[in-house]
């Protein structure tokens, strides 16, 4: 039950510190492998020009995200010497999610930055909203103000469904390394607590089944969800919070559920996700 390896993603356009220093971290402590990956593509301006000139920008623009990238792998090996004994780095002139989507078959975890609900640029970053519908593999997702790996306590927001199911699993590792486990559930309606807590022990009495100890927590308030998770999280001063993620397609473009939403853009503490 480990990280064998895991994948950190790093941003060309935002500074990755915070990633990089839990990342190292969670490798240590798992004495995984750990590969760093970057990617960004030149996109012109628009009032784009055309013969010479625009070869000229093209070129001059490609030539920038090279050299970025050189400094990003400069960064990535220093954050990384001394606590891990294998590394690697992979980078590429391409869309950065599409890139690290395909490229997270090569880890068991992908590791990135939070985006706090920012706008981001996806020619230079692989934000966290696009890689947890297309990574295919579970996703840390690591706030820039949040500077180490804390496993004191640990949040797994429940819902039964498949992708808490998921999620749970996928985060066996990271939570036997937890000194405290809190399984919340959140009735969405009135006359469902008794449920709730019945799913929630069961979760609980799986987890003390590959030895890790935690207990169920279901508030008498139905709905809120997003709210509740945040007032049990901050009660138990959880570092992490571990959940399924949830989206739809509409019109084609993927958009995420409420709480997967929030939870990719909170600034307070890691967050675990998967589906």
């Amino acid at each position: 039950m480990t990280y064998a390896t895991a994948m950190v993603s790093l941003a060309v356009d935002q500074t990755n510190e915070a990633l990089l220093e839990v990342s190292g971290q969670l490798a240590a402590q798992f004495s995984a492998k750990v590969i760093g990956i970057a990617a960004a593509m030149f996109s012109p301006p628009m009032y784009f020009l055309d013969g010479a000139a625009s070869q000229q920008l093209i070129e001059d623009g490609e030539a920038a995200i090279s050299k970025r990238m050189a400094e990003l792998e400069g960064k990535f090996r220093a954050a990384m010497h001394g606590r891990v004994k294998e590394i690697e780095w992979r980078s590429a002139m391409e869309l950065p999610a599409r890139y690290v989507a395909r490229e997270a078959r090569a880890a068991d975890l992908l590791i990135v930055g939070g985006d706090g609900n920012a706008i981001l640029d996806p020619f230079a970053t692989a934000g966290p909203s696009d890689l947890v519908l297309q990574a295919g593999r579970p996703l840390l997702v690591v706030p820039s103000s949040v500077k180490w790996l804390d496993l004191r306590s640990a949040l797994v927001a429940w819902k039964d469904c498949p992708e808490s199911r998921r999620a749970v699993a996928d985060a066996l590792p990271l939570l036997a390394k937890v000194k405290e486990v809190t399984v919340a559930g959140i009735a969405e309606e009135e006359g469902t607590q008794a449920a709730v807590r019945r799913q929630a022990q069961d979760v609980v009495d799986w987890l003390s089944r590959h030895g890790i100890l935690a207990r169920a927590q279901v508030p008498e308030r139905c709905g809120n969800t997003v709210q509740q998770l945040d007032r049990i999280a901050s009660e138990n001063g959880a570092g992490v919070i571990v959940a399924g993620a949830y989206g739809r397609s509409r019109f084609r473009e993927w958009v995420l559920g409420g709480v997967t939403q929030h939870l990719v853009g909170q600034t307070a503490r890691c967050a675990l996700l998967s589906r």
